[in-house]
């Protein structure tokens, strides 16, 4: 295997992952020029073979979730509520679906004087939303499914790619569908907006991975405008690029400083405009977060919490959240000591840190960390060397904790997801 001492380029990557050899003994791609070749002589596309590898995973991570869904509305329709507005209209849902219906604009005001307006809300999914619903006769609800549906099979794919390149087959297709059978996971089926940040997210980081730098720099500033937590796809791209100059002594590629420059533009771009709107360009954005109770703290508001959820009797959701939060942290330190790619290890620990450490909303902290797959990579690496009937039983008992604790939340819960 050929090794360059500035390994800056998509091209040298790509050789190094050509000549590597996956859990099954075969080349990870077929040959060199741009993939395999298919019975008949004809070259297969590069991102074609991809895909093809990726398919078993992907078609279990459709099975899951389609069985959570229809477990989910097998109960909503026995308990008489409708399922397809109880997943496209619960809670944030609303927000959103509102945005892409008529722009920004709306605010709550509360007897005990909070006040929430939608300008907390990030501008990608509602922007897709009415984009669908300008050219298709489908209303916002059903155009909000559709994004977050597509969203969850381009992220299911990103992480498959992610976990095949660092560990093979085996445990990639694992990955996948622990990812799909988490407790929260029923959030990947509603018109939420983890999905969209979570494929943003998984192939930019695997953009870095495969040092392709404008991609990177791209679907960061993308992840960027999804969510606020995008920020941690944005530095995971800037601290692997400063790495690579640091390396290579600012002799970077033009490619490596325009995708780093890319890389916050679409967060810094948002919090910026909901600053100027507010009259206060740099902490407007964080003025209107406070208002829905959400600040970081460093961890003290979440603390309160759990000293009320350890000594007072309270509801199932806020139990679970600790008990995945209190998991996050454990499989952080497992993941770190595994010495994974700079890249993964930042944007995982950003998600992680912000989770933990922000105040409010604490019982949404397990679907904060949807996107934090590479927390998972311990779990589906157990799996993938558990024996097979082991294995089964594992994931028997995650789907149906997943499928029932979805339907607990969209249709029993007493509190917002």
């Amino acid at each position: 295997m050929r090794a360059r001492r500035c390994p800056l380029s998509a091209e040298t990557s790509t050789e190094a992952y050509d000549e590597a050899f996956d859990e099954t003994g075969e080349t990870a791609y077929g040959a060199r020029a741009g993939g395999r070749r298919a019975r008949g002589g004809r070259s297969v596309p590069r991102w074609r073979a991809a895909l093809l590898r990726a398919a078993p995973a992907l078609a279990l991570f459709a099975v899951a979730r389609v069985t959570g869904m229809l477990v989910m509305a097998g109960w909503a329709w026995h308990i008489d509520r409708p399922p397809r507005r109880t997943l496209a209209r619960s809670w944030d849902s609303d927000w959103y679906l509102l945005i892409a219906e008529n722009g920004y604009g709306r605010t709550l005001r509360w007897p005990d004087g909070a006040v929430q307006s939608d300008l907390a809300f990030f501008p990608l999914y509602p922007g897709l939303v009415r984009a669908i619903t300008d050219v298709t006769p489908v209303t916002s609800g059903t155009a909000g499914l559709l994004v977050s549906w597509t969203a969850a099979g381009a992220a299911a794919w990103g992480i498959y790619a992610i976990g095949e390149r660092l560990y093979g087959r085996r445990t990639a297709t694992a990955l996948v569908v622990v990812w799909g059978l988490l407790p929260h996971a029923v959030v990947l089926s509603m018109a939420y907006t983890e999905p969209v940040l979570t494929a943003f997210a998984a192939w930019s980081l695997y953009a870095v991975l495969t040092r392709r730098w404008l991609w990177a720099g791209a679907l960061a500033a993308l992840a960027g405008l999804a969510r606020p937590n995008g920020i941690a796809v944005a530095a995971a791209v800037l601290l692997v690029a400063a790495y690579e100059l640091v390396r290579c002594r600012g002799r970077g590629p033009w490619r490596l400083w325009a995708g780093a420059a890319l890389a916050p533009a679409g967060w810094c771009g948002y919090v910026l405009y909901v600053g100027f709107r507010k009259g206060d360009p740099l902490g407007g954005y964080f003025a209107v977060q406070r208002g829905w109770t959400s600040r970081f703290d460093f961890g003290v508001g979440a603390l309160r919490v759990v000293r009320d959820i350890v000594l007072r009797p309270t509801v199932l959701p806020l139990v679970v959240a600790l008990a995945v939060v209190a998991a996050s942290v454990v499989l952080f330190a497992l993941f770190a000591l595994d010495r994974p790619p700079l890249a993964l290890v930042v944007y995982t620990a950003v998600l992680v840190l912000i989770t933990v450490g922000g105040s409010g909303f604490f019982e949404s902290k397990p679907r904060f960390l949807l996107p934090a797959f590479p927390l998972l990579l311990p779990v589906a690496r157990g799996l993938a060397r558990a024996r097979p009937g082991t294995a089964v039983v594992v994931t028997a008992a995650l789907a149906g904790l997943s499928f029932a604790y979805g339907a607990y939340l969209l249709t029993w819960s007493p509190i917002a997801l």
